[in-house]
């Protein structure tokens, strides 16, 4: 995917109507490349999730030897697919301690979603990111 978090603030904010947001929330699931069969695995599939994610790590060796981490992930689900594209571009490619000091939160209350996710939505979401920080938790300890 190569839209970026800062390009997401951006169109959320610009965007009034949740509407609108949430087509937009579609199309960036529709730029996620999709996974083959072999990926859709149940050790890749996110638990959590009501809706079927499933999300892959790959852990690399940074510049100064730091893990860093990418992801590629998918969903059955559109608007699921799109909060899948947002979690990848908020912590792809980011060293795993980068990843464990981001405020989620806060980025997720600029986009407004804890208020127009429904509550399975709304922790299928935190489960992506507690796997993507349980996945940089294991990488700092391998490193």
């Amino acid at each position: 995917m190569t839209t970026s978090i800062s390009e997401i603030l951006e169109t959320f904010d610009f965007l009034d109507d949740w509407e609108d947001r949430y087509k937009y929330l579609i199309d960036l699931g529709k730029e996620l490349p999709e996974l083959s069969a072999a990926e859709r695995t149940d050790a890749n599939k996110v638990r959590g999730c009501v809706s079927q994610v499933w999300l892959i790590t790959t852990v690399t060796p940074g510049q100064d030897g730091k893990p860093v981490l990418s992801f590629k992930g998918d969903s059955d689900a559109l608007i699921v697919q799109g909060l899948v594209a947002i979690v990848t571009s908020l912590f792809n490619d980011k060293t795993a301690q980068d990843i464990l000091d981001t405020d989620v939160e806060s980025i997720f209350a600029k986009l407004g979603l804890q208020d127009h996710l429904t509550p399975q939505r709304s922790n299928g979401l935190r489960s992506m990111v507690g796997r993507i920080r349980t996945d940089a938790q294991g990488a700092l300890a391998a490193a």
